[in-house]
């Protein structure tokens, strides 16, 4: 039997990586709820909810994501964009 997600984005989980919820409340909770967790308890991908655990690539990146995600903005930005793409160019 298929979960069927409803206008709240209720019956499905929108989890995209580790959760710490179980499988049933995530699939019963509005989806605004499950955002508004944060991504080490829940991860939905939010990056509204990564408390600055976030990597700022705009393109492709040699460096790997876990220390994409514990750096400073700063230090990122700092790196040529041939080894971590920062640049806000769309292509």
């Amino acid at each position: 039997m298929q979960n069927i997600e409803n206008d709240a984005g209720q019956g499905v989980s929108h989890a995209v990586g580790d959760s710490k919820v179980p499988q049933k409340l995530q699939e019963h909770v509005p989806q605004s709820v499950e955002e508004k967790l944060p991504n080490q308890i829940h991860d939905t991908g939010n990056p509204a909810t990564n408390e600055g655990s976030v990597s700022h690539a705009t393109g492709d990146s040699k460096v790997p994501k876990g220390l994409q995600e514990a750096v400073p903005e700063k230090l990122e930005k700092a790196l040529p964009d041939s080894i971590h793409d920062t640049s806000s160019k769309v292509i």
